[in-house]
């Protein structure tokens, strides 16, 4: 896809057209989005930060000062923006841990979205999830639809949070009908901020108790369960799906065979020598070539410096180790019985070519893959930027599978 902005830097350029994606729920400007990308010095880790936060405090002080005089919509929809762009002025401090921006700029995001949806009567509510003695936090949105109804349980991926997936489908599957429930695992925000969980491998292990939570939520049909992941989702809501036999259709957004293939791509050498090597005591040529990629490429430098945030490692060595575990290799992908969307961008900048790889090694005999485009608008990675016309498709795809209830012609208001 063109670059609109930031032509040199990739990183800051699929940020930037992150929020103007979430445009289509309500979770951006396109004149905030560019006046603030245009006060940006490319490659400026900074500069991002301070800009986007500034813009972040702007909007959250108008959506105060809307609320303070009784203006709920305005107040309402200034606390979604504010929201995001607090998410997007955070997004690239991990490389220090203990900056102490990265848990002011959360938690104000958080709290913006919390008071978005304080302000959004009964159409999203905040659920918190026990979970082996800690708590995961996401939100419960309920289907217009009278009655029993499916649900859409979803999680994000690699970097993004629950709030997110409020423009990732959850408020396109609610439009349609479905109960939706998002929330933070492990390795995500809201698990690793204040109570660091780092990333697992064994999602079915997380998925499970999400699900037992469903049957504290009104009107759920908890036989009709289906499950949405992105990004790194895409291989985590499958892994849970070849475990988890109460998901009855898993969408992968996009889908991912083995993440380890991100850090992999950055070292030279047999890929089989290279994964011994990785897990190693020592292996000084993978630590020089690792230092030299995140010296050279912004992409390398985010995926270690995020990762070894969100799952660990003392060295980009340790943390690209612990990648080799996130896979649905060995036989995972074809204990998938369940109907599987994987769905491919054309120029995905993380995992381009993974979801055909994912694909044929299904085995579940309703499979569709779903290839989205440039000339669509929706060929970046996880489709930012034609998020109505993806999540459309998607969606479409899972109501042919497990439509929703229709109410009695006796229900239906006159």
């Amino acid at each position: 896809m063109r670059h609109l902005l930031f032509a040199q830097d990739e990183n800051f350029w699929f940020e930037t057209l992150r929020s103007l994606g979430h445009i289509a729920y309500g979770g951006a400007d396109f004149g905030e989005v560019e006046a603030t990308a245009e006060r940006i010095r490319p490659g400026d880790y900074d500069s991002w930060f301070d800009e986007w936060y500034a813009t972040a405090q702007r909007i959250r002080a108008l959506a105060d000062e809307a609320r303070a005089q009784g203006h709920v919509n305005t107040a309402r929809d200034s606390y979604l923006r504010a929201s995001n762009y607090y998410r997007t002025a955070e997004f690239f401090l991990h490389g220090n841990p203990a900056d102490p921006r990265i848990l002011m700029t959360y938690d104000k995001a958080v709290d913006a979205f919390h008071d978005f949806a304080a302000l959004s009567g009964t159409s999203v509510a905040r659920v918190d999830i026990p979970f082996e003695g800690a708590t995961l936090h996401g939100y419960f949105y309920p289907s217009p639809l009278p009655g029993e109804q499916p649900v859409v349980v979803m999680h994000n991926g690699f970097d993004g949070t629950a709030e997110e997936m409020h423009f990732f489908g959850a408020v396109a599957a609610q439009e349609r009908g479905y109960h939706v429930l998002t929330f933070d695992g492990p390795g995500q925000p809201g698990a690793r901020q204040h109570q660091g969980l780092l990333f697992r491998p064994d999602w079915e292990n997380v998925v499970g108790p999400v699900l037992d939570h469903l049957s504290e939520l009104p009107d759920v049909d908890t036989g009709r369960v289906a499950l949405l992941g992105v990004s790194l989702g895409g291989e985590l809501c499958l892994r849970a799906a070849a475990f988890e036999p109460r998901i009855k259709a898993v969408m992968a957004v996009d889908g991912v065979y083995d993440f380890s293939q991100l850090m992999l791509r950055f070292i030279e050498g047999d890929p089989e020598k290279v994964r011994a090597a990785l897990r190693a005591p020592e292996a000084p040529e993978i630590d020089e070539q690792l230092a030299a990629a995140a010296e050279s490429s912004p992409t390398a430098r985010w995926a270690i410096t995020h990762g070894m945030y969100v799952m660990g490692g003392d060295t980009p060595r340790q943390y690209a180790a612990r990648t080799l575990d996130f896979n649905v290799r060995d036989g995972v992908a074809e204990r998938i019985d369940c109907p599987v969307l994987i769905c491919e961008a054309e120029d995905d900048l993380f995992f381009k070519g993974q979801p055909e790889e994912v694909f044929g090694h299904l085995t579940a005999p309703d499979k569709t893959l779903l290839r989205l485009t440039d000339a669509e608008g929706a060929g970046a990675h996880c489709h930012v930027g034609g998020q109505r016309y993806a999540f459309g498709k998607i969606l479409d795809w899972l109501a042919d599978r497990i439509p929703v209830a229709e109410p009695a012609a006796s229900a239906v208001p006159a």
